[in-house]
Formats: structure tokens, C-alpha cells, sequence
């Protein structure tokens, strides 16, 4: 199966689909986030569904300040299933906050940006 990979790079045996399916269930993406929401913050906002394993709030490289955007990633799928039904549309730091399951496989996240068509007709890639 290895060489089966090598050769055919799409490939993927369905324990590895599988494995990354479950992964994304325990990983959320929080958007929305007020540029003063930092990971501190972040955690001790989810910390009441269950156990977090990590907390990200994404940074501009070159200025350091929040994008707005953030990860929560959960030790199980029923605390993230539990904080995304109660959290959603919730004010955290004076913002509405809105969240989705994260997708473990950057492909994803890139074909689904290609694919929605911008404001002025141009694709988004």
C-alpha cells in the first residue's frame, strides 16, 4: 500500500480516510474573533466542554496581531460537537463568534476556495 501512495499520490487506504475524518471532529474553527481575543482567552471560553488538547489563534507574520480567527482542538468528539451546538453565534469579547468543524487536510480548504467565486466575478485562489 506504501508504494501504492508513492505512485499515486490522491491515494488513501480507509483507515487514513477515516482517521483524518474523526481527526476534524474534534477540531473546530472559530471565527470572528475580536482582534483582542488571545489563546488565554480563547481556552477558557471553550474549557467548559471538555478537554482541550489545543487552543490557536492565528497571527499576522509580519505584525503579530490576530486575524480574527482561531482553532479549538478537542480530546473528544462529543465535548467539540458540544461547544460547537452551544457556542455558535455567542458574543466572546464583544463579538459574535461563529464555528465550524476545521478540516485537518489543507486540499480541502483550498479547493473550497477556489471553487467559490468572488464579488467582482474573479475566482479566489
Amino acid at each position: 500500500m506504501h508504494s501504492l501512495s508513492r505512485i499515486c499520490p490522491g491515494f488513501s487506504s480507509p483507515l487514513h480516510r477515516w482517521l483524518t475524518w474523526r481527526r476534524s471532529c474534534t477540531h473546530l474553527f472559530v471565527g470572528g474573533l475580536s482582534y483582542d481575543t488571545n489563546e488565554t482567552a480563547l481556552k477558557d471560553a471553550f474549557d467548559e466542554y471538555g478537554e482541550i488538547i489545543e487552543v490557536k489563534v492565528i497571527c499576522d507574520r509580519v505584525s503579530g496581531k490576530s486575524r480574527g480567527y482561531g482553532f479549538v482542538h478537542y480530546s473528544s468528539e462529543l465535548a467539540a460537537n458540544k461547544a460547537l451546538k452551544e457556542m455558535d453565534g455567542q458574543l466572546l469579547d464583544g463579538r459574535n463568534i461563529r464555528i465550524h468543524y476545521g478540516h485537518v487536510d489543507g486540499k480541502q480548504s483550498t479547493q473550497l476556495r477556489s471553487q467559490t467565486p468572488a464579488s467582482n466575478g474573479t475566482q479566489i485562489t
